[in-house]
């Protein structure tokens, strides 16, 4: 006998879709219904009145005009000394006294530092005895080579008249002979003798460290009891500049730009620590030997410059713009004028759900700007409230100007540069 149930009333509701959790479903799905018309009907409204709506459109001018016009290019680089001089000692030895500080103004021959020369002074005293001997045994080989010629001199005459064996003459001729050799290397050995008191002396004469040219002292690194090890090179004590009221900037000129760049072209540049100053420069030297630093090829170029005041000083870095193309008076165009192209409206693509729902506003495409097969660019004119375009053939340019060099364009054109959109 089976024993049935009967379902109770929330089980009944549950089976009807009457319970609780049904009921919050229901209301979710009527929720999203709503929010999704609810879009509908802002898009829609946006589009009309998109489509409603007008733009005023206006244009930003500058004339065409008649100017100078300067080319130039950068470079930047250093300032350095006309000629630098790095002074050094020959000797090894103790610094036994500095003369000369930094920035002290030096002339020729004037001594910067001593070497301790006790030394060196008691062996240039002992070549000068050494000489002293020499010059002596030259002297008593040269007496004794006197006497023996004289003495040559009576055995021959004596020999001659049958006085003397012959005998007595080839000897008295072998000791005259001798006597002349004598007197030679009693001569070589003084000038062997003189050459070691020169070379003393010379070496004593470096002690002194004396200045090859006129100028300022730059560096300084010898200081009184420094020791001077002189074995392979000549250490660097001093570093003298020459006169610094002319000094020379080394740039660095890009590749792409050495081709412009001539001997004699004059330039201006600029340092941090005077920016309001441009001081000029020619430029003396272009070297052919390329830098490479980080794959980017450079030409160094000298450029001199006065600095009558001192401002400039070495080591500076400075920026130069040199002068490679001077044009006057030449028609000439702002180069946003070659750049702008009136905007074109884009195609409609017809109506569709996802534009109501997302709209998207109308965008403007401009034409990328080329330059014909013949070389001519296109620029517009204002005329009439409209833009009208004009051929033309571009010439050089400094970077905000660029010379007009044939088209119908004239001075006083208005050419067009920007455009202005506003909504109404």
């Amino acid at each position: 006998m089976n024993n049935y149930a009967p379902p109770n009333a929330d089980e009944i509701r549950n089976a009807l879709g009457l319970g609780p959790r049904s009921a919050r479903r229901s209301w979710a799905r009527r929720l999203g219904w709503a929010a999704l018309f609810a879009l509908a009907a802002v898009a829609i409204w946006l589009f009309f009145v998109r489509s409603s709506g007008t733009n005023e459109v206006s244009y930003e001018t500058a004339p065409a005009a008649l100017s100078d016009l300067v080319v130039t290019v950068s470079a930047t680089g250093k300032i350095e000394p006309i000629t630098k001089v790095d002074v050094g000692s020959e000797l090894s030895g103790i610094i036994s006294e500095v003369l000369v500080s930094e920035n002290d103004n030096v002339k020729t021959g004037d001594v910067l530092a001593r070497l301790d020369a006790a030394r060196l002074s008691a062996q240039q005293k002992s070549a000068a005895a050494k000489v002293a001997i020499a010059e002596a045994a030259v002297k008593q080989a040269e007496a004794s080579a006197v006497e023996s010629r004289l003495s040559l001199e009576r055995q021959t005459s004596l020999g001659n008249r049958g006085v003397v064996a012959t005998e007595q003459v080839e000897i008295a001729t072998a000791t005259a002979a001798r006597a002349e050799a004598t007197v030679e290397s009693a001569k070589g050995q003084l000038a062997g003798a003189r050459a070691d008191l020169a070379v003393t002396s010379t070496d004593l004469n470096n002690t002194e460290i004396i200045t090859p040219i006129d100028g300022i002292v730059m560096k300084r690194s010898a200081e009184p009891g420094q020791t001077v090890a002189a074995s392979l090179q000549a250490p660097v004590l001093f570093q003298i500049a020459q006169d610094l009221r002319r000094i020379q900037l080394e740039a660095q000129v890009d590749e792409a730009d050495i081709g412009a760049v001539k001997e004699g072209q004059q330039a201006q540049f600029t340092v941090d620590a005077y920016r309001d100053r441009k001081f000029p420069a020619v430029i003396e030297k272009l070297s052919f030997a390329p830098e490479e630093v980080d794959g980017v090829v450079t030409y160094k170029a000298v450029l001199s410059a006065a600095n009558d005041d001192l401002s400039l000083r070495p080591g500076m870095t400075a920026t130069a713009r040199i002068t490679v193309e001077d044009y006057k008076q030449k028609l000439v165009v702002p180069n946003e004028a070659l750049r702008f192209q009136p905007p074109r409206e884009e195609a409609s693509r017809g109506f569709s759900i996802t534009q109501l729902i997302l709209p998207r506003f109308p965008r403007n495409s401009r034409a990328k700007k080329e330059v014909s097969a013949d070389g001519l660019r296109s620029l517009y004119v204002l005329r009439n409230g409209a833009p009208a375009e004009v051929k033309v053939e571009a010439g050089a340019s400094d970077g905000k100007q660029t010379i007009i060099l044939s088209g119908d364009l004239k001075a006083g054109d208005q050419v067009i540069i920007a455009q202005k959109v506003q909504a109404q």
